[in-house]
This record gives structure tokens, sequence and C-alpha cells, in this order.
């Protein structure tokens, strides 16, 4: 079993929170921790008899459960959020509820206005590729940190490295060969659209969502227009809006924002779009490694996509927790992923499938640097290779593999 690295900021916020929110992609892994964390009190809304009484008397149902409970999948019955907040209200203790849900409750507004200060919410994604290998997965805390950044103790091949990228993070892939990956893939994208996504909201146009997401795939990396979306799956503008929104809500599209300062406007404000999982990606787009290496152009955007997932889920358990964006100025220089903590501080990060580096691969870097001025930590390039070479006094290629080893 894997040991998840959100457990110890999960455990602590019991502590001193009357309640915590595990929120993340369908099968991810949350029942299996919550279940670590707390097994006595623990109710999954899975099951059709719960769900409908739980459905029928949601502040009965949280009035008879243990004062230190789990409920799993809670949004299969919104209102019982709304009966958490008063039973919390009511007597307001730490740890009494741990909850789990595989849609992003802040974006439901008559739930999200039940939560500030009573509720902390923890994204918990599929499986990083430190918690695969069992390491501390620190690399954003060391890229703020003040000391020189460190190579890996151990090195992979470029070929290893493209197939975590082919397999991604979900637990049940991880343990899977190759072969046995995609129909479980096709089985997933079913699930979430057939009962995810409808739980939320009605879904008239199955074939043109699955199109539409299949577009966000094939959009990895790119500036994410969604009026191109919206013509390719064949759908209005307003319909594929909304079905960008429960894509978003049930943690299947990921966006990253444009980085900006107010101190400049020559900085482009479109975000980008990846899927949450780059394996997920692969499967959509019909990669594997025979098409990778005969068509090489597919590696970059899978590759961003893989790395700007890992920074994401270390963000969770990170001591710094930094905001994450893209750079790209109206003149063409760009920077795949920039992290911002909360005191300002920016760090770059482009990602090159290449295995050998040049100095102009640094030149968003450097245009990140002119923006952010002293603001600005350091900037690295993480490319396939095994090479870990300074820049300059802020800038260094620096091997993909320092992500998790």
């Amino acid at each position: 079993m894997y040991q998840r690295q959100l457990r110890a900021r999960i455990e602590r916020a019991l502590l001193d929170r009357p309640a915590v929110f595990v929120a993340g992609p369908r099968q991810a892994g949350k029942s299996t921790l919550v279940r670590l964390i707390r097994d006595d009190g623990y109710v999954t809304l899975d099951r059709a008899t719960t769900r409908a009484g739980a459905a029928a008397d949601p502040d009965g149902f949280v009035a008879g459960l243990p004062m230190a409970a789990a409920l799993d999948e809670v949004q299969r019955v919104p209102d019982l959020l709304l009966a958490v907040k008063a039973a919390i209200d009511e007597r307001r203790e730490a740890g009494r509820f741990l909850l789990t849900g595989s849609a992003n409750v802040l974006m439901l507004p008559t739930i999200a206005d039940a939560l500030p200060g009573r509720m902390e919410i923890v994204e918990l994604w599929p499986l990083s590729q430190s918690e695969i290998d069992d390491q501390p997965g620190d690399f954003i805390d060391a890229l703020f940190g003040s000391e020189a950044l460190t190579p890996p103790g151990t090195r992979s091949s470029r070929g290893e490295i493209l197939d975590r990228v082919l397999r991604g993070g979900f637990p049940e892939v991880v343990q899977r060969p190759s072969d046995r990956r995609g129909d479980w893939f096709e089985s997933y994208l079913t699930a979430v659209v057939e009962r995810e996504v409808r739980d939320l909201s009605p879904v008239g146009h199955v074939a043109e969502l699955v199109a539409m997401i299949r577009l966000i795939a094939a959009r990895s990396g790119s500036s994410f227009n969604l009026a191109d979306v919206a013509r390719g799956a064949r759908l209005s503008h307003s319909t594929a809006r909304r079905y960008l929104g429960l894509l978003r809500a049930v943690f299947l599209a990921v966006e990253i924002p444009a980085w900006t300062t107010s101190l400049t406007t020559r900085i482009v404000r479109s975000p980008k779009m990846f899927l949450s999982d780059s394996g997920l990606t692969a499967h959509l787009l019909g990669i594997d490694r025979e098409r990778l290496t005969t068509e090489p152009h597919l590696v970059g955007p899978l590759l961003e996509g893989f790395v700007a997932m890992e920074l994401r889920k270390q963000i969770g358990w990170s001591r710094v927790r930094p905001s994450l964006a893209h750079f790209r100025t109206r003149r063409g220089e760009e920077v795949d992923l920039v992290l911002e903590a909360r005191d300002g501080t920016v760090v770059g990060v482009e990602v090159k499938a290449a295995a050998t580096v040049r100095s102009g691969d640094f030149t968003g870097l450097r245009a990140l640097e002119a923006v952010a001025g002293d603001r600005f930590r350091r900037g690295v390039v993480l490319h396939t290779g095994d090479e870990h070479v300074a820049f300059g006094p802020t800038l260094a290629a620096v091997p993909v593999e320092s992500l998790w080893r």
C-alpha cells in the first residue's frame, strides 16, 4: 500500500477543525486513505440504501452519526453538507467530520457558502511519482529554499521517464501491466461522464462531452480557447462553458491560469488546460511508446501536463504552498509553469522533452526574471537527460526526475 503524503496534513487538520473535506478525482485513493485514518464511524454514500436515507432526511441522518464520523462520496447527497454545517454550528468540536467527495464543493454555489471557517479542504490527486517510489516529494520546497538544488541520487533513462508519463498516477493503473490499462481508462471515463458529471448536472450531449474531453487532451500545454473547443465538439459556447465547469468540478480538467503582475500589460492572460492525469491523456490520444518514438513532437505537451500535475500534487503537502500558473508575453516569451509563494517569491519551471539544454531554452525564464525582479528566486529547465548544470546564479538545467528523487 502506498503512503500518501497528505495523511499527516489531514490528521493535523482534524485536531483543530470541525470538518475536513478530502476532495479529488474518482479512484484517486480517497476512500482508502480515509479508512486508514478513521475506519470506525465510516459510512459510504455509494450504497443506494444509505444514499436514499440520507437524501430523505439529511439532518436526521447526520444526527445519527457518531461524534467522529467519516462520510465518503458526500457529493452524491449535496444537502448533507448543509446538514453538516448545522451540526457543527450546534456543537463545534474539532474532528467531528472527515468527508470525501469527487466533486469540488467550492464550485457548487449553494454549498460553498456553508464552508468558510468550518471546513478545511484538502485536494487528493492520483499518486505522485514520489509516493509511488516512497520518496519525500520535497522538490517544491527545495526550489524556494536558499540552497542550490542537488542532483537526484539515481538516474532514469529517457524511456523509463516516458513510461511514467504514459502510466500516470491512478493507483489501479500503476499496478496493472501496460496492456491492461486501456480497458481501465475506458471504464473510468464512462463512470466519470455517466455518474460523477451527471450527479452534478444533466448532460444532454454525452458524445459531445466526450469529444470535448478529447479536445482538451489534444490541446495540453497550449493557450486554451473555449470557442475553438466548442466548435470542435459541435457545442454552443454556453453549453461548452457549462461542460467545462462540470469537468473542472469533478477534477477531470485542471486550469492553469496566466501569471500576471500589475507592473506590466505585456502578458498574455489566457489560461492553459490539462487533464488531471497524463496516463488518461495519453490513452485518449492513442499515444504509446511506439508513437512517442516515431512522432517525438508528441512528447513535449504530454510531459508538460505530467510535470504540471506532479507540481499540483506536491503543492498540497509542501511547506510553501505556492500557487501554480504559466507565463507568456505578447512577444512570445513563455515559461510553462510559474510557482508563486504567498510572500510573492516566484520560481519558473520550463519543461523540455530533449535530453540536452541550451542557453536559448532559458529565454522565457529570463523574461520572467526581468518582470518579477527581486521576487524571482530561481528558474529551472526540467529535461529528460541526466545532467544538472547551472546557467547562471539563478538558472539551472535539472533532470525531470528531480521532481521525485
